[in-house]
């Protein structure tokens, strides 16, 4: 599978999600400068963690309008599979290929902890390899990871169903109002959203920090696995 990880100014985890594609999975992959508008024929475009342009004004917003970005969303209006973690999908966020926003944490601090998250959908390239899993263990490091919208919006998503990962405990349930369970506040603990079409995943946590043994969780590696199985299926 080719793939192509954006690099904005102030990125500090697309290395990250190189080692793991190109390294631990074996995949094509290339870097791709926020001042690009070819996508030079990659399949998955990822939009890494860090601080895009220092995240001045709000946490993705600069980024968000980067020339690279309009290739970005051609790419996913065709159908191509975009992975944004963190300050990526903030950034996705910005741009409007997903809906909502973020604020800062509950609290006001930033947070650099494990969480669990609630699996609620496997049906996706994203999410199928983690098939009977119910729950998995991932870092977040974050200080805008409060993810709000509307009564109404949140409806559309939860009808929608694209709630993908949301915030629970070791055993699989809810605590939206605790903020062992919710760390960040997130409405209705939600940790990652998916497009109406299914292609287009923002997630707060950072599987790539969790995808080896030698980092002692491997709960990541089954999200990029699987991306790379569904192109293998795909391409036969």
């Amino acid at each position: 599978m080719r793939c192509g990880i954006v690099v904005f100014p102030g990125s500090n985890c697309d290395h990250d999600v190189y080692h793991v594609l190109k390294h631990v999975l074996g995949q094509e992959a290339m870097f791709l400068w926020h001042d690009a508008t070819d996508l030079k024929d990659c399949e998955l475009i990822v939009l890494p963690g860090g601080f895009a342009y220092g995240d001045y004004l709000r946490a993705g917003a600069m980024a968000a309008r980067s020339r690279i970005m309009s290739a970005v969303a051609r790419h996913a209006e065709r159908g191509g599979l975009v992975l944004g973690i963190c300050n990526g999908f903030q950034v996705l966020l910005e741009a409007g290929l997903l809906p909502g926003a973020m604020r800062p944490n509950r609290g006001l601090r930033f947070l650099c902890q494990d969480v669990y998250l609630r699996l609620e959908r496997h049906d996706l390239p994203f999410t199928h390899a983690y098939r009977d899993v119910r729950v998995a263990r991932m870092p977040i490091a974050h200080a805008e990871g409060c993810y709000v919208a509307s009564d109404e919006e949140l409806d559309r998503l939860e009808a929608g169903g694209q709630v993908v990962l949301r915030y629970g405990d070791a055993g699989g349930g809810r605590g939206d109002d605790d903020p062992a369970v919710n760390p960040n506040g997130s409405a209705r603990a939600i940790a990652g959203i998916v497009n109406r079409q299914g292609n287009v995943l923002g997630m707060m946590p950072h599987p790539e920090r969790c995808a080896e043994a030698v980092l002692g969780n491997e709960d990541g590696l089954p999200l990029f696995r699987g991306l790379t199985e569904e192109h293998g299926r795909t391409a036969r």
